[in-house]
C-alpha cells in the first residue's frame, strides 16, 4: 500500500491510543473537584498510569524485537480505553488507581510495536515518523476537550463513554495492519543482522535526556491547569484551555521537527529545541497573567520538536534493538515523567505550586547538556558493486531488504 496511506492510519490509530494519555491529565482537576483529594492524591493517579507503564514497556520493546506482534496494536488499544472509561466508577481511591493502570499498561504494550511498524511503513522517513508521531500528539491535545465535554455532560458516572475512541482505533489497527501484512510483511519476523553496531552509551545518554523531558512535559500536564488558575485568575475553563495549548503546540512542534531535521541533522535540531524550552519553561513559572498561554505555547514546541526525533536517534543508536528502542524513546517519553509527579505534588501542598514547579525549569537544561555530546548516528552505505554487468533495476512492488525497511534514511535530507 502506498506508504502516505500507511501512515495516515497508523497516525489516526496513534491518536486513538495516546487520547488516553492525555485523559489522565485532565481527569486530574475533576477527581479533586468531585472527591476531594489533595494535589499529592491526585498526583498519584498520573503515577499509576506510569509505574506499569514505565516497567512494562521496556518489556514490550524486547519481546517485539523477538517477534513481530502487531495483533497487540488493537489489544492494546482497546486496554487503554477500557481503562479510563472505568476509572470514574465508583469512589474507591484504590479501584480508581487499578483502573487508570491498566490503561497504562494498554498504552505500554502499543508503542514499541506500533514504532516497528511505522518504521517499516515509513522506509526511514524522518517525515513521515513525524507524521505517526503527530497523531498521538492530536490525541493528546484533543483528550482535555473529550474529558470536559464528558464532565460537563454527568460528570465522572460518565466515564464509560471514553471506551469509544478506544473501540474506533481497535479497527483502524487491524485494518491497517492486515492491509501492511499484505505488502511489507508485518506479521512475520523477517529481521536480520543489524546494519550497524549498536552504540549503547548515545543511546544511554539519549534516554537519561527522555527522562529529563518527559518530567517537564508530564509535570506542566498534571499541574498547569491548577496554576494557571492562580495567575490568571479564571475558572475550570482557564486550566482547560492552558492543557489544550500544552498538547495542540505539541501538534505544531512535531511536524517542525521532522521538517527541520530534512535541513539540518537530528542532534542540532534537538539542541536548539531544548535551549528554547529553558526559557519557555521559566515564562510559564514566572509570567503573570494571561501572557502564561505563550509560553506554554513555546513550552509545547519545545518539548515536541525532539518527540519523533529521538524516537529515530534511538532506533539508529541500537539498529539492532529497534523494538526496545522505540519503548523507551516513544512510550517512556510521556510515562516516567509520572513517576516525579507526586514529589510535585507533595511540594506544591507543603509551599506552593510556583515553587513545586520551579525545578522543573532545570530538565531542558540537562537534556540540552546531554545532546551536546551526543553523535549524528551515521548511516553504513551499501557497498559499491562489482565491476560487471549493470544489476537489473528493482521492479516496482519488489520487497525491499529488512535492513531498508528497518534502518534510517536521508532521502528526505538530500
Amino acid at each position: 500500500m502506498p506508504r502516505n496511506k500507511a501512515i495516515l492510519l497508523l497516525s489516526v490509530g496513534h491518536a486513538c491510543v495516546d487520547v488516553y494519555q492525555g485523559a489522565v491529565a485532565a481527569l486530574v482537576p475533576f477527581f479533586v473537584a468531585e472527591r476531594d483529594y489533595t494535589y499529592a492524591a491526585a498526583s498519584g493517579i498520573v503515577l499509576a498510569a506510569s509505574l506499569l507503564s514505565s516497567v512494562a514497556q521496556p518489556l514490550f520493546g524486547v519481546l517485539t524485537d523477538r517477534w513481530a506482534m502487531p495483533w497487540l496494536l488493537p489489544l492494546s488499544t482497546f486496554l487503554g480505553g477500557l481503562g479510563i472509561a472505568l476509572s470514574g466508577l465508583g469512589g474507591s481511591y484504590a479501584l480508581t488507581l487499578v483502573f487508570v493502570a491498566v490503561s497504562g499498561v494498554g498504552v505500554a504494550a502499543y508503542h514499541p510495536e506500533s514504532a516497528r511498524v511505522a518504521r517499516v511503513a515509513s522506509k526511514g522517513s524522518h517525515t513521515a515518523m513525524g507524521w505517526f508521531s503527530l497523531g498521538g500528539n492530536l490525541g493528546f491535545a484533543v483528550a482535555p476537550l473529550m474529558v470536559a465535554g464528558v464532565m460537563a455532560a454527568g460528570g465522572l458516572r460518565l466515564t464509560p463513554l471514553f471506551v469509544v475512541p478506544a473501540l474506533a482505533g481497535s479497527v483502524l489497527c487491524l485494518l491497517v495492519v492486515r492491509m501492511l501484512d499484505r505488502t511489507s510483511g508485518t506479521g512475520a519476523r523477517k529481521d536480520v543482522a543489524a546494519a550497524g553496531a549498536d552504540d549503547r552509551a548515545s543511546f544511554v545518554k539519549l534516554a537519561l535526556a527522555v527522562v529529563c523531558r518527559s518530567i517537564v512535559f508530564i509535570g506542566l500536564s498534571t499541574f498547569i491547569s491548577f496554576y494557571t488558575q492562580q495567575r490568571t485568575g479564571g475558572g475550570t475553563a482557564a486550566g482547560t484551555a492552558a492543557l489544550c495549548v500544552l498538547y495542540l503546540g505539541g501538534a505544531v512542534g512535531t511536524v517542525l521537527g521532522g521538517n527541520l531535521a530534512n535541513r539540518w541533522d537530528r542532534v542540532t535540531v534537538v539542541r536548539g529545541a531544548y535551549l528554547m524550552t529553558v526559557a519557555a519553561v521559566a515564562g510559564i513559572v514566572f509570567a503573570p497573567g494571561p501572557v502564561i498561554y505563550l509560553f506554554v505555547a513555546l513550552t509545547s514546541a519545545g518539548l515536541y520538536i525532539p518527540f519523533s526525533l529521538q524516537v529515530t536517534l534511538g532506533q539508529d543508536y541500537l539498529p539492532s534493538r529497534v523494538g526496545t528502542a522505540s519503548g523507551i524513546t516513544l512510550g517512556l517519553t510521556v510515562s516516567i515523567g509520572g513517576l516525579v509527579s507526586p514529589v510535585i505534588g507533595s511540594v506544591a501542598d507543603a509551599t506552593s505550586l510556583q515553587t513545586a514547579l520551579a525545578p522543573l525549569i532545570a530538565m531542558p537544561a540537562l537534556a540540552w547538556l546531554l545532546f551536546r555530546t551526543l553523535p549524528e548516528p551515521v548511516v553504513p552505505k551499501p557497498a559499491a558493486p562489482a565491476a560487471g554487468p549493470a544489476p537489473a533495476p528493482v521492479q516496482q512492488g519488489a520487497a525491499a531488504t529488512p535492513e531498508a525497511e528497518l534502518s534510517p534514511s536521508r532521502r528526505d535530507a538530500r
